[in-house]
């Protein structure tokens, strides 16, 4: 298949399926007369890499992963490792979503009462004050 049908497939933008290609997350697609042509292996590829992407891996962690992978099932519990980092680093993002999420309710709830008291301390913005040339 094309790979606009790969696209179609896997729910994943043709440039996005280029630069997996082009970086490693998946493995080169066969060509004939320079057109990619893609079996069900390579949409294998395209969607587990998109998934782990979807899974807040990074393209750092996602290649890291995939080296290990490459590398045999001796790496197995280095993989599970990469993955409970990973999981940390999204759980730490979570906890400070939660945070600014709380501070925002809260100036949301006490605008008048807090709000405009920190307002009135700021200076306005002068647009035409002088640039430094």
């Amino acid at each position: 298949m094309n790979i606009q049908k790969a696209s179609e497939l896997t729910n994943t933008s043709i440039d996005t399926i280029r630069y997996y290609e082009k970086i490693g997350l998946i493995p080169p697609i066969k060509r004939v007369h320079g057109i990619r042509h893609f079996d069900d292996h390579d949409i294998d590829w395209i969607k587990f890499s998109r998934h782990m992407r979807q899974a807040g891996l990074s393209i750092k962690a996602l290649s890291h992963y995939l080296t290990l992978f490459q590398a045999g099932d001796q790496t197995i519990p280095k993989r599970i490792a990469l993955l409970k980092e990973e999981l940390q680093k999204l759980e730490q993002q979570e906890q400070n979503i939660q945070t600014a999420a709380e501070k925002l309710k809260f100036k949301i709830n006490n605008y008048r009462s807090h709000m405009v008291q920190a307002e009135k301390s700021l200076r306005s913005f002068d647009t035409s004050a002088q640039r430094i040339h």
